[in-house]
């Protein structure tokens, strides 16, 4: 698939100074399955421990399951992995969200609103960054940042 962006590679990421941005809180990450390893590695690096995943099923404008690409099957959804670092039990609500997305695929790297809900719901006016973030993914409340922005 052509990317129309600019990416970093694995050690670039792993290079990321993440103990400055926070103690105790969550980490919500997109990844392919082909990254899948390499997203765990990175938490753990990260101080992070994977506790859930969302599974985000696209859909075409008719509500079908929206086909991707992929090398052994056809990928109709992403994941997002969500870790979690420090003591957050003082401000995160638990279980009051589901683990799926139902929504329709939109631009290329644009995720679902619904991840931003899930995630303002378990940390009530909590502070919200999104590393990467392009133009079409801002979100009200959120500071984002990318190297198109």
């Amino acid at each position: 698939v052509a990317i129309a962006y600019e990416t970093l590679n694995d050690r670039q990421i792993l290079d990321i100074p993440s103990d400055k941005l926070q103690t105790d809180g969550f980490l919500f990450i997109w990844v392919i399955n082909a990254k899948y390893r390499f997203a765990l590695e990175m938490m753990e690096k990260f101080g992070y421990k994977l506790v859930d995943e969302i599974a985000w099923v696209k859909q075409t404008v008719n509500g079908k399951i929206a086909k991707g690409h992929g090398y052994y099957l056809q990928h109709a959804k992403e994941t997002c992995l969500i870790g979690v670092k420090g003591d957050v039990s003082k401000r995160a609500r638990f279980n009051i969200e589901t683990d799926v997305i139902f929504s329709q695929r939109r631009g290329q790297s644009q995720k679902p609103e619904e991840i931003y809900d899930i995630a303002e719901a378990m940390v009530p006016n909590g502070c919200y960054l999104e590393i990467f973030g392009r133009r079409n993914n801002l979100h009200n409340g959120w500071v984002t940042i990318g190297n198109e922005l």
